[in-house]
């Protein structure tokens, strides 16, 4: 039987993936659907498409488990960009999701899509504990932010202390209320739990930083802290990815948007693009590094001139750009913070 390369398009969903199979002049082989489990997509690939060539899907809830577990089993699969499939399926009259895998099949026959790089799995379990981490994280503060709220219903305004201290404060300032004690202790109780919780995590993520020698290097640079060197580390995972440093800006979504067209230039604000937590915490490490940080460097003061210039956020911004730039460069070329360097550092 002649050879026949096949492009295997599929839609994935929680309970169920719908496929369609096209040969080399995009002619439609085979459609149907299976469960959207690693196990029966093989068996439909291999019975179906078994000279497929590519197995293309977007990325969504389930694209990591399905890439590795895929390509364990030998097959072809890329996971695509679904903002980038978007503007080609979109251009269906009909959308379902039989169309949409029949459409994702087209895509990856052409060619035209870009392809996600897919973590490993180390990555996403490092990832997963820091999101885990900041989940606590915020239900804590919403807790502090309720209890503070409330006790100024009964004009009792809680004095600033250290936040280790916070449950020790409000039970002081609610001694001897049998009323405040009763709506107050269970929510005491459970902050005091996730405060222990996230001290796990902390220790945890502080023995995967101790163990890394990256992590280590990446720490030594103003306000990087474990959670941002790790988070640095395992959102650009290889740093031969970026050819220029001056890219990881502009992946994190640091760098502004453009809109030029004729004589039109606009010069918008920042993509927002990319790893929202990353971006985040660049922006509050570079806080920190403006505000917080004592010893004198080139960066901060590049900073603080354009504090005064442009103001604190658009300030705070630009030097997250700058630290995302600076911790690839360390990271790639094997370098430490230049802190004694007083050089002028381009915008």
């Amino acid at each position: 039987m002649e050879y026949s390369p096949e492009y295997v398009g599929l839609d994935v969903s929680l309970d169920e993936t719908k496929a369609c199979v096209v040969d080399e002049a995009g002619k439609v082989r085979w459609r149907g659907k299976c469960d959207s489990t690693p196990e029966e997509i093989e068996k439909l690939v291999r019975k179906y498409a078994p000279n497929a060539v590519r197995i293309g899907f977007e990325t969504g809830i389930l694209s990591v488990w399905h890439f590795h577990e895929l390509k364990k089993r030998g097959l072809p699969v890329i996971c695509i960009d679904a903002r980038h499939a978007k503007a080609a399926l979109s251009l269906q009259i009909n959308k379902t999701d039989a169309n949409d895998a029949l459409g994702i099949a087209q895509i990856v026959r052409v060619g035209w899509y870009r392809e996600v790089l897919v973590k490993s799995m180390d990555t996403y379990a490092v990832r997963s504990m820091i999101i885990a981490r900041s989940q606590l994280v915020n239900t804590g503060l919403k807790i502090k932010n309720t209890v503070r709220g409330l006790l100024k219903t009964f004009g009792i305004v809680l004095p600033k202390g250290s936040p280790r201290r916070y449950v020790l404060i409000v039970r002081q300032a609610i001694d001897g209320n049998p009323i405040l004690l009763t709506i107050m202790e269970p929510m005491l109780v459970a902050l005091a739990t996730i405060n222990e919780q996230i001290e796990v995590f902390d220790a945890a993520l502080r023995r995967k930083a101790r163990a890394d020698t990256v992590a280590r290097r990446l720490m030594a640079a103003p306000g990087v802290g474990v959670i941002v060197a790790l988070s640095f580390i395992h959102t650009v995972e290889d740093p031969a990815r970026f050819g220029r440093s001056r890219t990881v800006g502009a992946y994190l979504g640091l760098t502004p948007k453009r809109n030029q067209s004729g004589e039109k230039d606009v010069i918008g604000k920042i993509s927002r693009a990319g790893d929202r937590t990353m971006r985040g915490l660049l922006y509050e490490a570079a806080g920190v590094l403006l505000h917080r940080c004592k010893r004198p460097s080139a960066l901060k003061e590049w900073g603080q001139r354009l504090s005064e210039r442009l103001g604190n956020k658009r300030a705070t911004v630009a030097v997250a750009r700058k630290l995302a730039v600076i911790l690839h460069r360390m990271w790639r070329d094997d370098t430490a913070f230049q802190w004694q360097e007083p050089r002028q550092l381009a915008a």
